[in-house]
């Protein structure tokens, strides 16, 4: 599991037949320190209630599309929660 920032939405016009109905998500993976880390990616909003701004946790590869119930989604990450509260300590303040 990774976290990461909604920071857009996609609409398809086609896209495959296991995915309709589904919200896709840009995010943006951050690092312990809610920096950006790495390059955006679309996800699958498995819970449907996800938004712009918010900061969410994702599975990616084949679990991120076990909530769905659904054989073989196409997807490389999908959104499992919406984080309500953070906090990481440092190693050398423990």
């Amino acid at each position: 599991m990774f976290v990461a920032k909604v920071i857009g939405n996609m609409i398809c016009t086609h896209k495959d037949e296991n995915l309709k109905g589904l919200k896709l998500l840009i995010v943006q993976p951050v690092d312990d320190q809610l920096q950006d880390k790495g390059k955006p990616l679309v996800a699958i909003d498995t819970i449907g209630q996800s938004g712009e701004g918010d900061l969410v946790y994702l599975a990616k590869s084949r679990e991120s599309s076990l909530p769905l119930n659904k054989d073989l989604v196409a997807s490389d990450a999908g959104i499992l929660g919406i984080i309500d509260y953070y906090n990481v300590k440092r190693m050398e303040e423990i």
